[in-house]
């Protein structure tokens, strides 16, 4: 089941275990499915205080640890982390988890893309982002399993098995039912090189310069850098099309692809570039949001039953499930809809 919310004692707690957050206010912060996130106010600055999910293994920290530092040795904005009271990169408070926290960048973030120019400013970021990252010497020793869609796949089939007398099980199977067709029609991706990517591309983890007309401030700086790792081009720029390019955002069920924010921001990523595609790449890439569609509609539809994994707003929904289900199908139309622009995508990418 998904964890209750840290408790103010343990948020002191953990305050108390770096030296920077001195006398820090902290308040939580929303839109995270992952983490438990608090923005913190404090005499030496402003920063983000998080709770790890236990899917994480602390020592990613070293990864965003190098990450960072060569980012901003390279002049591009990046959070910087925090060290405790005894050096480390992450404190270890036991049954009360794992806490981190870095500097916290100022600047707007967005759940869905305002324009096509905006959308060329985020592609442009990333672009940066993949082209400093090029010549970073990192070990990279701690990975996640990132887009294994054969391993979702198999968690659904599970889930659907285990949980037949779950109260959203009659909706839920045919959902999943759909899903395994679709991932027997879709083309395969073939082995790609590796490059340093973010990891999770929603569109909410890029912030903007907050300055002037809300949602025309220039793409600054990536943030929830929990996945950095080498990763083929088609797992990071499918997940990021995924969230980027349709309009209606995650938390509706109802879903488009906008092929005009997709060449937008594809257009600003290229130009970005330091460094040639190969032509495996840009095949990939054709398909790469289509599985990633089908792989997010199987992941939420097998949380709907497991209630394990995935935040959800009590806000809206009566329990985890219900959210899980509305995202599934909001996904599960989004990759619908990625199928219908194969062709226009195909003629950006491979041209």
């Amino acid at each position: 089941m998904t964890r209750p919310p840290p408790d103010a004692a343990a948020i002191a707690r953990a305050l108390a275990q770096f030296p920077e957050l001195a006398d820090g206010a902290a308040s939580p912060l929303t839109g995270g499915l992952i983490n438990a996130t608090f923005a913190v106010r404090a005499p030496a600055g402003e920063f983000v205080l998080q709770r790890l999910h236990p899917i994480f293994a602390p020592q990613i920290h070293d990864n965003i640890a190098a990450v960072t530092e060569h980012l901003r040795r390279r002049g591009e904005t990046s959070p910087r982390l925090l060290t405790t009271t005894t050096g480390a990169r992450w404190a270890d408070l036991g049954a009360l988890g794992i806490w981190r926290a870095m500097t916290r960048v100022p600047g707007v973030s967005f759940e869905a893309v305002r324009s096509p120019a905006q959308a060329r400013s985020a592609g442009a970021l990333v672009g940066r982002f993949h082209a400093t990252l090029a010549d970073l010497d990192h070990p990279f020793t701690v990975r996640r399993t990132l887009h294994d869609t054969p391993a979702h796949l198999r968690t659904l089939a599970e889930a659907v098995a285990q949980h037949r007398g779950h109260r959203l099980f009659a909706e839920v199977e045919p959902l999943a039912k759909a899903v395994f067709a679709a991932a027997e029609t879709l083309p395969p991706l073939a082995p790609a090189p590796l490059r340093v990517g973010h990891g999770d591309l929603k569109f909410n983890n890029l912030l903007f310069d907050e300055t002037g007309p809300e949602g025309q401030g220039a793409a600054r700086c990536l943030i929830d850098l929990d996945s950095v790792a080498p990763m083929p081009l088609h797992h990071e720029l499918g997940d990021a099309w995924r969230s980027w390019c349709n309009p209606a955002g995650e938390e509706r069920g109802t879903s488009s692809f906008d092929a005009e924010i997709f060449a937008a921001a594809l257009a600003g990523w290229l130009e970005a570039l330091t460094f040639p595609l190969e032509p495996v790449e840009r095949r990939n890439l054709v398909h790469g949001v289509e599985w990633i569609a089908l792989e997010l509609t199987a992941r939420f539809a097998a949380d709907a039953l497991h209630e394990r994994y995935f935040g959800w707003d009590p806000q809206r929904f009566p329990a985890a499930g219900e959210h899980h289900l509305h995202r599934a199908k909001g996904q599960w139309a989004l990759h619908q809809a990625t199928l219908a622009t194969r062709e226009l995508r195909a003629q950006l990418l491979l041209r």
